[in-house]
């Protein structure tokens, strides 16, 4: 089994923090959103994984570092790690074709700016399977229609009369993911472009008219990490998931505390020192952290980051800030000082 995973989007609306740090690599509950999303399908699959094949941007903006921290996730979860470069931003089906040498065998396409929580039954009559969530405003999103076999026969993106509150949520399994990769390469030989792009959907939409049986996959739990209000709920949603689950120590050995409480669920990194503090719930600290004089609550903070006489909730921080202020709802990027 292969995992494809396209990443090469900025990340426009997590600005200004995703103008340092490509989003994918923004820390959610404590890792990258990219890594926990690969570890959670790894854990679900419950399959070898031979190849985690990753799309990413420019070299410029995903540099070695972090070519690097993705060849050590694959290593971690017993993968070769293949990394391929989308140049131009052409769309999803474009992205896919960047890594069209690892388009073969059995293979799950997930794009890295949503968490799940899910079962991963694949049903062995399909050719495909669309993992969904029912949604109260499908016209919203893209949906899947079905027919009276609860087989996928239409995708329809934001429909504006009902066709079902099945929304497609961005991960993909395909028997043999060359047959995708046929009908993407028609997509592109014939220029078929929507909404100025070349889009998967278009080639699932050939797949369909070729008789290729798709089925619906359903998840339990769909967290978005695509801007700081919906970052911070999944913050929020996925430390209550772990601690819930207990198999991840969320509060390092290392943390230093001085007249200071946490109240639970919180992620504290390595490092982190803690001064006349009320931490949580819902935080995830970042390593090597200073908070002082302060109480924060419903925030994420990242990583070398001083925080002072504040009183935050519903914050996102970045790295390397240093803020002392009263300041509530705020958003801060990386290298920031507010003093």
């Amino acid at each position: 089994m292969k995992i494809i995973v396209p990443m090469a989007g900025r990340g426009s609306r997590l600005r200004p923090h995703s103008l340092t740090v490509p989003k994918p690599l923004i820390p959610v509950a404590g890792q990258p959103i990219v890594h926990r999303l690969v570890k959670d399908i790894v854990k679900v699959l419950d399959e070898p994984i031979d190849e985690i094949a990753f799309v990413l941007g420019d070299p410029a903006w995903f540099g070695e570092e972090v070519v690097s921290s993705l060849e050590d996730l694959a290593r971690s979860l017993g993968a070769k790690a293949s990394i391929y470069r989308q140049d131009e931003p052409l769309g999803t089906g474009h992205a896919i074709m960047c890594a069209k040498e690892s388009l073969s065998g059995p293979a799950v396409i997930a794009y890295a700016d949503t968490l799940i929580r899910a079962n991963f039954n694949l049903d062995p009559e399909a050719d495909a399977v669309i993992w969904v969530k029912q949604v109260d405003q499908p016209e919203a999103y893209g949906v899947v229609k079905l027919n009276d076999k609860q087989e996928i026969v239409e995708l329809v993106e934001k429909p504006k009369e009902f066709v079902s509150d099945l929304a497609v949520i961005g991960i993909y399994y395909f028997k043999d993911v060359a047959v995708l990769k046929e009908q993407l390469q028609h997509v592109l030989d014939n220029n078929i472009i929507n909404g100025g792009e070349y889009q998967i959907n278009d080639g699932i939409k050939g797949m369909m008219a070729n008789g290729n049986t798709f089925k619906t996959g359903e998840v339990n739990e769909w967290m978005d990490c695509g801007n700081k209000t919906v970052t911070l709920e999944t913050n929020t949603r996925m430390l209550g998931f772990l601690k819930a689950d207990g198999e991840e120590q969320l509060v390092a050995t290392s943390v230093k505390q001085e007249n200071s409480k946490i109240i639970e669920p919180c992620y504290i990194g390595e490092n982190v020192t803690l001064k006349n503090a009320t931490i949580g719930p819902n935080v995830s600290v970042g390593d090597n952290c200073v908070i002082e004089d302060s109480t924060v609550k419903n925030s994420l903070i990242q990583s070398n980051t001083t925080i002072k006489n504040a009183n935050l909730d519903e914050a996102m921080i970045g790295n390397h800030v240093k803020y002392d202020g009263d300041f509530t709802k705020i958003s801060i990027g990386d290298y920031t000082i507010m003093e």
